[in-house]
C-alpha cells in the first residue's frame, strides 16, 4: 500500500517539477490571479466528466445489487473540498505572485519549506512525528539548499510571499490527510478546484484586468498547468496521501525541486554542478531514510 502511495506522490512531484516553467511563462501573458483562475477552469473541465461517469457507474452497480460498492461520505467530501480549496487558492496564488520577482530555483526552495511545516502542524493538531522523520526533514532542507540556492541568500519581499505560500501548502497537505479517507479522491480534487475557480475568479476581476487575448496567447502553459499540474497531479496527491504519514508524503512531493533540476540537465542541456548533484543525493537519502521501517521494541523476557 505504501509503495502504491509513494508512486502516486512521486508522479505528482514529477509533474509539478516541470510546472514551474509553465507558471513562469504564464506570467508573461497574464496576471498571476488570472492564470490561476484559468488553470482552475481547465482542471474542473478535466475532472468533472470523470466524476460524472464514475458516479453513473457507481449508481448502476448499486442498482444491480452490488454490495461491495464504495460509497463516499458526501458531507466529509464537501467539508474537505472547501477547506482544501481555500488553502490551495491562497497557496497557489502566492506561489504565482512570488514567481514574478524570484528565480525558479529559489522559488522551489522556499515553496518546498512545507516539508518542515507539515510535521510541525501534524505535531500540534493530529499526530506526533518520530525522530527519524525530523532527521529526514533536516537532511532534505540541506539538500534543497544545495540544489536551489547559489550565492548569497537574502530574503526579499517576494521571498516572504513564497514562505507564506509554503505555510499554506502545509495546511492544504494537512487538510488532505484529514479528509482523504472515506472520500472519493477525484471528487475531493474536483471540489477543491471548484472552490479555487470561484475564489480566483473573484480576486482576478478585483485586482487585475483579465483579457481573452492574454489567455489565448498563454494557452500552452495554461494547458500544462491546468490539466496536468492541477487536474492530474493534485488528484495523485490525494490518492497518494491515503494511509500515508503526511510528513513522509510532503518529503516525497518535495522531489519536485530535484526533478526540475534533473529535467533541465537531461533534456535542456543545463549543467548540474557538484553542489546541485549533492543536493539531489541528500534529498533522495532523506526520503529513503524516512521510509525505512522502525525497529519494534521487544518485550523483556522474565
Amino acid at each position: 500500500m505504501r509503495l502504491k502511495n509513494g508512486i502516486f506522490l512521486f508522479l505528482g512531484a514529477l509533474i509539478w517539477g516541470t510546472a514551474f516553467v509553465a507558471q513562469s511563462l504564464g506570467n508573461n501573458y497574464m496576471g498571476p490571479l488570472t492564470f490561476q483562475a484559468a488553470r482552475s477552469v481547465l482542471a474542473v473541465a478535466f475532472l468533472l466528466p470523470i466524476v460524472l461517469v464514475r458516479n453513473h457507474m457507481r449508481r448502476a452497480r448499486i442498482a444491480a445489487g452490488d454490495t461491495q460498492v464504495f460509497v463516499p461520505d458526501r458531507q466529509k467530501t464537501l467539508r474537505g473540498g472547501i477547506l482544501a480549496g481555500i488553502f490551495l487558492t491562497a497557496a497557489s496564488g502566492f506561489q504565482q505572485i512570488g514567481l514574478i520577482g524570484t528565480d525558479v530555483g529559489k522559488s522551489g526552495f522556499l515553496t518546498a519549506l512545507y516539508i518542515v511545516l507539515v510535521p510541525v502542524i501534524s505535531f500540534l493538531f493530529t499526530r506526533r512525528s518520530s525522530l527519524k522523520i525530523w532527521i529526514s526533514v533536516a537532511i532534505a532542507v540541506l539538500g534543497l539548499y544545495c540544489l536551489c540556492i547559489n550565492g548569497q541568500f537574502r530574503i526579499a519581499p517576494y521571498d516572504a510571499v513564497l514562505i507564506s505560500c509554503a505555510f499554506l501548502f502545509a495546511c492544504q497537505i494537512t487538510v488532505i490527510d484529514r479528509f482523504c479517507v472515506g472520500t472519493d479522491s477525484i471528487e475531493l480534487s474536483l471540489l477543491q478546484f471548484v472552490v479555487c475557480l470561484v475564489l480566483s475568479s473573484v480576486l482576478c476581476f478585483i485586482f487585475e484586468k483579465p483579457s481573452l487575448q492574454g489567455i489565448a496567447a498563454g494557452i500552452l502553459p495554461l494547458l500544462y498547468a491546468g490539466i496536468l499540474s492541477s487536474g492530474v497531479a493534485y488528484t495523485f496527491q490525494i490518492i497518494g496521501q491515503k494511509g500515508q504519514d503526511p510528513a513522509i508524503a510532503s518529503l516525497i512531493m518535495s522531489l519536485e525541486s530535484v526533478i526540475s533540476a534533473l529535467s533541465g540537465w537531461l533534456f535542456l542541456g543545463q549543467t548540474l554542478t557538484n553542489r546541485e548533484f549533492l543536493g539531489c543525493v541528500l534529498m533522495f537519502t532523506a526520503i529513503i531514510f524516512a521510509q525505512l521501517p522502525e525497529r519494534k521494541k521487544t518485550a523483556a523476557r522474565g
